[in-house]
């Protein structure tokens, strides 16, 4: 009974459908690690350069004080003890996920159009019949005589 099993789990975990959703979350785990980093690092300096150093990680309300108040990072009011709603970090989340969404988006669009493409080349491959001259009837190219009025036909026809 548990080699059974084992053979099963084996045959499921070697079908094409599991190895394609293993690399793609293998993938989208990179992914979002670089569009963080877009985020962090090149967006959210950017619109703080065009909001006059508006940086939104250290966006926070305090809702409950802790040491030390006023604090001017996020860091020191959770090393205070204070609780904060964190609204800065929610938006870059945000704007982290909308990107994600944008490029998932882009990228399911193109391979649709990708594949599209290709049945529309498949379905416009060389034709497989022709007409008899003589009586119109559908043949297939190498046809040499028509089965229909049997007439011969000629290599040019």
């Amino acid at each position: 009974m548990p080699s059974k099993v084992l053979k099963e789990f084996r045959e499921f975990a070697v079908k094409g459908n599991v190895v394609d959703m293993a690399v793609g979350i293998i993938i989208g785990a990179a992914f979002t690690g670089i569009v963080n980093s877009l985020v962090r690092d090149i967006l959210t300096p950017l619109i703080g350069l065009a909001t006059g150093g508006l940086n939104f990680s250290n966006q926070f309300l305090v809702l409950r004080a802790g040491d030390g108040m006023p604090f001017t990072t996020l860091e020191q009011a959770q090393a205070a003890g204070a609780v904060t709603l964190n609204y800065g970090v929610f938006l870059n989340a945000l704007i982290s996920f909308l990107i994600v969404a944008l490029a998932t988006f882009l990228l399911v669009r193109n391979i649709n159009r990708l594949k599209n493409l290709v049945q529309t080349t498949e379905t416009a491959s060389a034709p497989t019949v022709k007409s008899c001259p003589y009586c119109i009837s559908k043949i297939p190219i190498p046809a040499t005589r028509c089965p229909s009025c049997t007439s011969t036909l000629s290599s040019d026809t």
